[in-house]
């Protein structure tokens, strides 16, 4: 009974190990070009709190954060897994289709993030709804 509660702290201690942050900073440099075409592109101008990527082995993803608050994240080619700020973001962030369900739904609503899946968008709203489209921009979940 020890040796097995012994192997089981040992197989915990070595998964928290494993799952340790691998976050090492990074130069608006070292980003992939979709990335920093993104950033120049959409916040023209705007300086870079920092960056980091999470130094994934097979696929690192990237965090950026700007001057203004914005958090945007990107896969490992650079592309956009989300947008979010406490303070709110530019609703040309989101497709236009988004926009127009927002609107039509929650006309006083601004966004706090958005966040595109594999299969979904999703957005969070600064009147605390949460909505969920799929890749043809329906709805198919509501959150609040």
């Amino acid at each position: 009974m020890k040796k097995i509660v012994l192997t089981l702290i040992g197989l915990a201690a070595f998964a928290v190990a494993l799952s340790a942050d691998d976050d090492k900073p990074i130069t608006f440099e070292k980003l992939p070009s979709p990335a920093k075409v993104y950033i120049e592109t959409n916040f023209p101008g705007e300086k870079t709190s920092f960056a980091v990527k999470d130094d994934d082995l097979i696929r690192p993803e990237y965090t950026v954060v700007l001057m203004n608050g914005i958090k945007l994240e990107f896969d490992h080619s650079g592309a956009l897994t989300q947008i979010s700020s406490p303070n709110g973001i530019p609703a040309e962030q989101v497709p236009v289709s988004i926009r127009n369900y927002v609107k039509a739904h929650y006309p006083d609503a601004g966004y706090l993030e958005f966040e595109i899946g594999k299969h979904t968008y999703e957005v969070k709203l600064t009147n605390r709804m949460e909505l969920k489209f799929n890749k043809n921009f329906h709805i198919i979940e509501v959150d609040h």
